[in-house]
């Protein structure tokens, strides 16, 4: 980024960040919370400290200074309350996947050698039993929804009281903890199998320079609503969501369910919301519905480039009914963890509705780059945030090549393991793994991940992600999986592959086909057509059906040699 576009706050770790919007925001609402009859409990900034104080002190009461503590949960404000009142001066939180199997779940407590955890009620049963391998640590167990201390579990409600209790005694050695920003606080796991997934650690530092970057170049204030959506545990929503939201004094409130967030953005007059690009789709394709049954599609369609010299507040004003769909008070969306359709995105910014597109990684705090309301071109992912340097090394004649980045919110290195953190970290540029270009005024294109890249026999490079955008715009495609296949007369040359899911329904609804065979007709005539607005070597030669989703991980990206090793299992 070419320099900070609004004032931000310079904190230096997180008890820092509490203690000095308590001072700004205190009596602002940092919560709504739907309970019971359609009514709404609200928490002040000022209520949320308190509790994270009376929490924190309690933990360190119960022997926890120091140690490790896990949290998992719905997205909740009870979880944040939680992840604070352990970072901020008792100890080192690890956030955990609500999606992981028991036994994977068993796998990381162990490894992560936590000696206390927070559960919501969804994963009593589970934690209770794990609780009694001999190979962890756990000693205490605090649930969420327990109103008491029960059976030898602790209530995390309760905690808070005492807690209270303990500081009117005169008890402050929580809220005088020292933070060592530079210190790990933070352990995340990466996605992937709990064998082979590699424990990332991040300090206050790394966390802290990423929201006074996102602070310094994206508008939000104390008058924002953010709607919490995506998985908690992720480093893209902690941050960008839970704690940018802190940071700002802005009020948190939490979705319903994927089926509800249209739902939601009207009830709660929601402001700012950052999510994957699925959803920013399902959104689209209820304001088209309501365009065409509004009878306006055509008009818009005649007038796009009328609208496209408008401005932003004259599109919102010209398509007022499409936004009264969705609140009237949206001002940002912003989208990560995957690439958003240019098409989708170009479509948003024609209603008049601000999307940006951005990028990071857990290894990053997360945010790398994203593009602001001033800084922006379609399809790319932006500028770097104002702390961070990127640039691209052993690029091609196109000018792609790995991007590697550098600046405060890069991680301190994976946990135990050293060869994999010399292997991504040298000098000082952590290597993204991603394959990428950068524009001569500094915005940056993401192609595709490094490991996933097809090299054909002439040397060109296929970058799959690219191709499965493109066959998962083919209606009733639900995903795609693109892949180099060998060929059997010369093993040196591959031809391009694709598995797709299909949707039956949707199938049949839209090209009237039901069979297998005029299934596979109809989908291997929209692959040729997609294959004539490409160069012939990236041609789609060979095409398999199926209706089974593809292997992904909890973070829903796909796995490419699990897919890979699952079709040459059946081919044998």
């Amino acid at each position: 980024m070419d320099k900070r576009i609004y004032d931000h706050l310079e904190i230096t770790d997180l008890k820092d960040m509490l203690n000095k919007t308590k001072k700004l925001y205190g009596e602002k609402p940092a919560y709504k919370i739907k309970i019971e009859n359609g009514k709404y409990e609200i928490f002040t900034h000022n209520e949320i400290r308190e509790m994270i104080d009376a929490l924190g002190t309690s933990l360190i009461n119960l022997g926890l200074k120091g140690k490790r503590i896990a949290v998992i949960g719905e997205n909740r404000y009870e979880w944040e309350i939680a992840y604070l009142s352990i970072v901020c001066g008792t100890g080192i939180v690890v956030p955990l996947d609500k999606s992981l199997p028991e036994n994977e779940l068993k796998e990381l407590i162990e490894r992560s050698e936590i000696e206390a955890i927070f559960y919501s009620k969804k994963y009593e049963e589970s934690i209770k039993r794990i609780r009694y391998s001999h190979k962890n640590k756990l000693k205490h167990l605090i649930a969420m929804d327990l109103n008491s201390h029960s059976e030898g579990i602790y209530s995390q409600k309760e905690l808070i009281e005492t807690g209270k209790k303990l500081i009117d005694k005169g008890n402050r050695e929580f809220i005088n903890a020292e933070i060592n920003a530079e210190e790990m606080s933070i352990m995340l796991f990466t996605s992937g199998t709990t064998s082979k997934s590699k424990v990332v650690a991040l300090s206050h530092k790394n966390i802290c320079s990423n929201l006074m970057d996102i602070g310094s170049i994206i508008d939000v204030t104390s008058e924002d609503v953010l709607l919490s959506i995506l998985p908690i545990h992720h480093v893209f929503e902690c941050t960008v969501g839970f704690l940018f939201s802190l940071y700002k004094g802005a009020q948190t409130v939490f979705c319903d369910g994927l089926r509800h967030v249209v739902e939601n953005l009207k009830e709660y007059n929601v402001t700012v919301m950052a999510c994957v690009p699925a959803i920013y789709e399902r959104i689209f394709m209820n304001i088209k519905k309501q365009i065409e049954r509004q009878g306006k599609l055509e008009e818009i369609l005649e007038n796009e480039e009328k609208y496209k010299n408008a401005s932003m507040e004259q599109r919102k004003e010209v398509f007022k009914e499409i936004h009264n769909m969705i609140g009237g008070k949206v001002k940002l969306f912003i989208s990560g963890a995957a690439a958003l359709d240019p098409k989708i995105e170009e479509k948003y910014r024609l209603l008049g509705i601000n999307i940006v597109q951005g990028y990071g990684l857990t290894e990053t705090s997360p945010v790398v780059a994203i593009g602001t309301n001033k800084y922006y071109k379609t399809g790319s992912i932006g500028k770097t945030v104002p702390s961070v340097e990127a640039k691209i090394v052993n690029a091609n004649d196109e000018g792609i090549g790995e991007l590697i980045v550098r600046g405060p919110s890069i991680m301190l290195g994976y946990f135990n393991n050293k060869k994999a953190t010399n292997e991504a970290i040298k000098d000082e540029w952590f290597y993204t793994g991603d394959l990428a270009r950068i524009d001569e005024e500094g915005y940056i294109y993401i192609c595709g991940r490094k490991k996933s890249v097809i090299v054909l026999k002439n040397g060109k490079n296929i970058f799959p992600e690219e191709m499965e955008n493109l066959v998962n715009k083919i209606e009733g495609v639900e995903e795609s999986f693109v892949f180099g296949k060998k060929q059997s007369e010369d093993k040196n040359d591959i031809k391009i592959n694709v598995k797709i899911v299909f949707n039956r329904e949707i199938i049949k609804d839209v090209y009237k086909v039901e069979a297998d065979e005029e299934i596979h007709d109809v989908l291997a005539s929209k692959i040729k057509e997609i294959n004539k607005t490409m160069p012939k070597y990236k041609a789609i030669k060979g095409i398999i059906l199926t209706e089974e989703p593809l292997i992904k991980t909890t973070t829903n990206k796909i796995k490419r040699q699990d897919n890979l090793d699952a079709i040459e299992k059946v081919k044998n």
